[in-house]
């Protein structure tokens, strides 16, 4: 069932044919005691342009399904294909940014963290590297820190770099595995404010990961939202409208309280039925 939220303009108009599917996807990992079944049988499209949320509680499966997107896991049922073609392994087309920000190799430079892929990839020569490299770290606003080491930088100037080096890839989708949770929450929320300005700007193909429904409704303008473990589809929203200055108001919080509903007080009919 569809939540019902708050009628708001949609100005925003998807691509005839995703992007990107998940069909039937279930994901499965070993402990040394058995075999615990992260997702089950999720399916959603990603369409161009899109800024999509995987939205759930700890332990549902989302990161996980964020790795098999990225290439990294083998579903054990179903497919994930990208532009039709079925994901069998990692490649540049899907990049990813991890929560932890100390993913940055300490001994190079700001420049040279962003233009190492470019470079191993050998996608583009050195001179055109650095060309990409700055172009990126001014739209992150990181140009005047270009020459420094990552030591030097705060937490949140170190995500932007990440951000940055996997936007140089042009990826086809962006993948983001809450990027910001382990920042303080006012760093939190300028990150938040930078990257949707930069979407706005280079309209890149997004899929996050988080469990905060605030963020969820932020960031996302479809947000799927996931049961506890094992993970399975209890909704898919839409959540145009909502902007970091509206979570104090009336809508975003009944539309925040609908989305908790879902996800911890309404059983899902798939979920009854298994």
């Amino acid at each position: 069932m569809r939540p019902s939220f708050p009628a708001i303009p949609n100005v925003w108009a998807p691509d005839p044919k995703a992007l990107l599917q998940v069909d039937g996807v279930s994901l499965e990992y070993r402990t040394p005691e058995r075999v615990v079944r992260a997702t089950h049988r999720v399916s959603f499209e990603l369409f161009a342009s899109e800024r999509f949320v995987l939205l759930g509680p700890s332990g549902c499966g989302k990161s996980t399904l964020l790795k098999a997107i990225g290439g990294f896991i083998a579903p054990v049922e179903g497919e994930i294909r990208l532009d039709g073609q079925v994901v069998h392994a990692p490649g540049p087309d899907r990049i990813v940014v991890f929560q932890e920000f100390d993913q940055l190799p300490p001994w190079k430079t700001v420049r040279q963290n962003v233009m190492f892929p470019l470079l191993a990839s050998r996608s583009l020569g050195r001179k055109e590297a650095e060309a990409r490299a700055m172009h990126y770290l001014d739209k992150v606003g990181l140009a005047p820190f270009a020459d420094v080491h990552p030591h030097q930088l705060s937490g949140g100037m170190k995500q932007r770099v990440a951000i940055a080096r996997a936007l140089a890839m042009q990826p086809r989708v962006l993948l983001m595995d809450e990027p910001f949770a382990a920042l303080d929450a006012l760093t939190r929320r300028k990150m938040q404010e930078e990257l949707l300005a930069l979407w706005e700007e280079v309209r890149f193909t997004l899929l996050f990961v988080t469990h905060s429904i605030e963020e969820a409704l932020v960031v996302g303008n479809r947000i799927a939202l996931l049961s506890p473990h094992p993970g399975r589809m209890r909704a898919e929203i839409n959540s145009h409208g909502f902007s970091l200055e509206s979570q104090g108001g009336a809508d975003f919080q009944a539309a925040a309280q609908r989305i908790h509903r879902l996800l911890f007080e309404e059983a899902a009919p798939e979920a009854v039925a298994a």
